[in-house]
Formats: structure tokens, C-alpha cells, sequence
């Protein structure tokens, strides 16, 4: 099994990679020409810190990631913060906090009953008194170290990391942020749409060449974004492996055919799958082969960029497994590998520096 200390040190070294790959190295890959692709910093380093917290984005960064990938909800204010769900119960320590007790309750949250704190309830100066928490403390333990360190940060205060990262690395850090349950908010009278469109404007990022892609799993999201909020920057349909988005008739697998994503690429730039869409387990848990969807989306002029690769033996294929432990790192560089020779334009990934060295290894065969 591959040292963590290891992997740390040779993904810091290799941070600088997609500067010299994009100069260097052979594009060719899949049997296309295409750029190298690009390593998004899921959460942050949500491996190494507790996710969506500046330390997060800056670590990610900091490791090699083009992009920085926040999910944005609203306060109770109308402002943007970065957190996985509207539910924090699981993510800051709000919890603990004898004075938000009474503020705990239940929502029906995209058809789902759900019990906690929800940002909605929370001004944003009330928020900014909790602390960051990890979200899976079985399998992160390390990221607890971290606990009731950092706030909860605003998309603005993303953006402007995102500047000073960008000037200090002498390389443009992209920023991917995700409209989470943007039906529910707008029934709740706080759409995502209006504050995530001013923000990207006021930093002067809403450009179809902004190093930007806004990214929902709900179509309906998108298809407004660009018709009724003339969103310019470009955009990414997530997909999930079963069901439908929230409201919607058609179902995510409706979304990936041949003709669906024809219709898709009229207001959306790329999909971001589910990693199984692009290669699916077997019954027995190892990795299979993969399915078309990367030369489909290609096809119809949509980039391919999927969810969510980690290190940990929890996540692998149980042919990239080593060990028994389930917090254990396994061959998580070999996995990523087998999935960028598919002709992937980007991959998600918890650890950015493993994404980089992956990359780095893919187009050294080339």
C-alpha cells in the first residue's frame, strides 16, 4: 500500500504538472487529441481537512487541483455558503450549541423527511459562529484533528481565495460550484439562481472562457441558468446511476442516451456521472468495462467529467482493495488511471495530489 506521506510528497511535487503537461505531453489519448484532463478538488482536499472550508479549497490548490468545487446554499439572508447539504448538523459542530437547540427540526427536503439544522434557519452572522466538522470521522479520523477549526465560508470568500491562490501560484485556479436542491430553496424563496449569477458577474467570472462550471443535478436548474438568467459561464448536468432529478419526468438515464444528451449540449457544456456510468461494477465488486457514455457525450459536444474518486479501501473496487482496513489507502492511482484512459476530460477526486499524479502517469504512456 502506497504511504501517505508519500503520496503527499510526490503530489506536491508534481502540483506544477498540468502547466507542463498542457506544453509537453502528447494530448492523445483514447484514440482522440485531446488537452490533459483535469483534476477538480471535490469539497476541497476533503481527504486531508474537513470539506468546504477554505482550508479545504486552499489545500487543493495548494496539491495540484485546476478546480475547486464548492456546493453553495443559501442563509436565512440570502447569502451563499459553502456546505454539502442545507443540513449541518453532520458538518459543524451546531450541535453542541446550547443556544441553537430549539432550532432543530424536521423538512421534507426533495420529497425526503429530514431531521437537523438547516442553513435556511441561520443568518449568516449566526453562522459564522459555527466550526467545521468532519463529515465521515470513521473513515477520516485524521480529518478530526481539524474539528471546530474553521468557519463556514460564503461563495464570495471562495472567490477571493480563489484570486489570491491563482496570483500566488502563478497558475488560474478554476472554481466548480453546485447549486445544492435548487427547487427546494426556491420554494422556500430563496433561489440559488439569483445570488450565484450576481457573484459570478461581480468577479468578473460569468464568460463562456471563465475558468468556471456551475453544476447541478437538476436539468430544469440548468436550462434556467442559461435561458432565463443568461448565464454565460459554462455549465455541467450531474447525473446520478438511478433515479430521476427532483421534478423531473425523465429519468438520468433518459438524460445519457444518444438523442438526450443532443438535447442536453443546447444549454449545458459536459455531464458529470456517477463513476460507474463511465465504468460499472461487476456482481462481485470489481471494476468492469467501460460503457459508452464517454464517445456518446464526446458525440454530442459534451466534456465528461465524473464523481467522486477517493483513496480509501471503502470506495475502491474490491480488485484495487489492499488490506482489510476499511479506512486503509488502496490503489487508488491505478484506479483513476484506468478511468482517464477512457478519454475523461476531468475527474473529481477527495484527494487532489493522487488526481495529479494519476494524470501524470496517463499521459506519460501516451
Amino acid at each position: 500500500m502506497a504511504d501517505r506521506r508519500q503520496v503527499l510528497r510526490l503530489g506536491a511535487l508534481a502540483a506544477g504538472a498540468p502547466a507542463v503537461l498542457g506544453a509537453t505531453a502528447s494530448p492523445a489519448l483514447a484514440g482522440g487529441h485531446r488537452p490533459p484532463s483535469l483534476v477538480v478538488g471535490h469539497r476541497g482536499a476533503s481527504g486531508y481537512r474537513p470539506e468546504h472550508t477554505l482550508a479545504s479549497y486552499e489545500l487543493a490548490a495548494r496539491l495540484g487541483a485546476d478546480f475547486i468545487e464548492p456546493d453553495l446554499v443559501s442563509t436565512k439572508d440570502h447569502v451563499l455558503v459553502a456546505r454539502h447539504e442545507p443540513e449541518i448538523g453532520g458538518t459543524t459542530d451546531v450541535a453542541s450549541r446550547p443556544e441553537f437547540a430549539a432550532r432543530k427540526r424536521t423538512v421534507l427536503l426533495d420529497g425526503i423527511s429530514v431531521t437537523g439544522w438547516f442553513t435556511h434557519d441561520f443568518t449568516l452572522a449566526e453562522l459564522k459562529t459555527l466550526r467545521a466538522t468532519e463529515r465521515i470521522p470513521a473513515v477520516r479520523q485524521h480529518n478530526t484533528l481539524y474539528n471546530g477549526l474553521f468557519p463556514v465560508p460564503t461563495f464570495q470568500e471562495i472567490l477571493d481565495l480563489r484570486k489570491r491562490l491563482s496570483k500566488e501560484l502563478d497558475r488560474e485556479i478554476g472554481v466548480y460550484p453546485e447549486t445544492k436542491h435548487p427547487t427546494y430553496f426556491r420554494e422556500l424563496g430563496l433561489d440559488l439562481e439569483t445570488p450565484l449569477v450576481q457573484v459570478l458577474r461581480r468577479n468578473g467570472l460569468d464568460r463562456a472562457d471563465a475558468k468556471v462550471f456551475v453544476q447541478s443535478f437538476e436539468a430544469k436548474n440548468l436550462e434556467a441558468l442559461r435561458e432565463d438568467y443568461r448565464l454565460r459561464a459554462p455549465s455541467i448536468f450531474l447525473t446520478s446511476a438511478t433515479g430521476s432529478p427532483f421534478g423531473d419526468t425523465r429519468t438520468y438515464a433518459e438524460y445519457l442516451t444518444p438523442a438526450g444528451l443532443k438535447k442536453l449540449a443546447r444549454y449545458a457544456d459536459g455531464i458529470g456521472p456517477d463513476k460507474s456510468q463511465v465504468i460499472p461494477r461487476k456482481a462481485d465488486d470489481t471494476l468492469g468495462e467501460p460503457t459508452t457514455l464517454v464517445k456518446d457525450a464526446h458525440a454530442a459536444g459534451l466534456k465528461v467529467m465524473p464523481y467522486t474518486f477517493r483513496a480509501e479501501n471503502t470506495f475502491l473496487p474490491a480488485d484495487y482493495r489492499v488490506g482489510t482496513d476499511p479506512a486503509a489507502y488502496g490503489r487508488a492511482i491505478d484506479e483513476q488511471v484506468t478511468f482517464l484512459k477512457t478519454g475523461l476530460d476531468g475527474l473529481f477526486t477527495d484527494q487532489a495530489d493522487i488526481g495529479v499524479l494519476a494524470r501524470s502517469a496517463t499521459y506519460a504512456h501516451v
